[in-house]
């Protein structure tokens, strides 16, 4: 155990030490232990505002350093602080980096090359495949998939990452130790479980409050080589992500779309802005200079097993279809098409979109 966790830790639970307080104190006291145990004089030495030390010499009192620190222990939660080696270091690079993280699952060396995907919570069918697609041969080229288990565009990235066996990393707007949507918590324990991490920078019991949301997008952004947003209205938070990217001199990508969409309009603006436009994986891997890994997103056509197999797949591309066209298409009964259509999802030849909509899986 690194000591210094137990008093950044303790200094992390007083919500008025955000980041750039924290490295005020390590430069002036160096250790963490010495800051916490420091009278009111030397904490306005290191600069802090009177009223922040007020508040800090009512409060730290409550808090039992190594109580807080048992509780991490106790449900395996992992915290890295910020001159640790097992920092992300593209994130150490950040205007007021995190002074502290809280990892469930694990953080890997791989994870440097990685990407974020983000998005609208409300996504059409086209959103949906593009975000789909696009972590998925973002993972075959070797990336992890960086987002914020919201709902919609986020949670698609995730699972497609976890689909093609990739690493994923979810980025909190509360503390570790509660999922937020709760809808996504299945999600959550996948990535746990081994194949990424959930994190976040506020410490255990913190509800997902407004204003935390934009502070967790710079994490998403920082975590990342660069910014991928495939659907965003004109003011959803996924922009702010984006923004964070431009201020930490990061890549920021968009997926085009329909100008009559309002969940292109944000990436549409973007473009306009100078974003680099997103057709495929391999858009985001020329850009990144990955261009060694370009050959691992090509994959072998999909055949089908059988002549209604092969039909169906002939009827389909990347690009949405109804069932009733692929009837039309195929000339196949419509309960043999909707029988064939499951299997193939089961053997991730087509996806389902919803609302009667099909693609091929690759």
């Amino acid at each position: 155990m690194n000591p210094h966790h137990l008093y950044i830790n303790a200094f992390n639970l007083l919500p008025q030490i955000g980041p750039r307080r924290m490295a005020r104190l390590l430069k002036f006291f160096g250790d963490p232990a010495e800051a916490w145990r420091a009278p009111g004089s030397a904490l306005l030495g290191a600069g802090l505002e009177e009223h922040i030390v007020v508040q800090i010499l009512e409060h730290r009192g409550q808090i039992d350093p190594e109580n807080e620190y048992e509780k991490l222990l106790r449900q395996k939660i992992q915290p890295i602080i910020l001159d640790e080696d097992s920092y992300p270091p593209l994130l150490r690079e950040i205007p007021d980096p995190p002074a502290i993280l809280y990892i469930r699952g694990e953080l890997r060396p791989r994870d440097q090359n990685g990407i974020a995907i983000v998005g609208s919570r409300k996504f059409t069918p086209y959103g949906k495949q593009v975000a789909f697609d696009l972590a998925r041969d973002l993972t075959r080229a070797g990336l992890t998939i960086n987002s914020g288990l919201a709902l919609g565009i986020d949670a698609i990235a995730h699972h497609s990452a976890l689909e093609h066996a990739g690493r994923t990393i979810a980025v909190l707007a509360s503390g570790v130790d509660g999922i937020y949507p709760a809808n996504n918590r299945m999600l959550a324990e996948k990535i746990i479980a081994g194949q990424g991490a959930v994190i976040s920078e506020l410490p255990l019991g913190t509800p997902p409050l407004k204003h935390h949301f934009p502070t967790r997008n710079r994490i998403i952004a920082g975590l990342s080589l660069g910014t991928v947003v495939v659907e965003a209205a004109v003011e959803s938070g996924a922009l702010i992500t984006a923004s964070h990217a431009l201020e930490q001199n990061r890549q920021v990508f968009a997926v085009p779309g329909s100008i009559y969409s309002p969940s292109s309009a944000g990436p549409n603006n973007l473009i306009k802005m100078g974003a680099k436009p997103v057709m495929a994986a391999n858009d985001v891997l020329e850009e990144l200079n990955l261009n060694e890994l370009v050959a691992e997103t090509l994959k072998e056509e999909v055949l089908g097993d059988n002549d209604e197999e092969q039909k169906i797949l002939s009827s389909l591309s990347r690009q949405p279809r109804h069932f009733d066209e692929i009837a039309k298409l195929t000339g196949l009964p419509s309960p043999t098409i909707a029988a064939q259509l499951t299997i193939m999802e089961m053997k991730g030849k087509i996806r389902n979109l919803g609302a009667n909509q099909y693609v091929k899986a690759r």
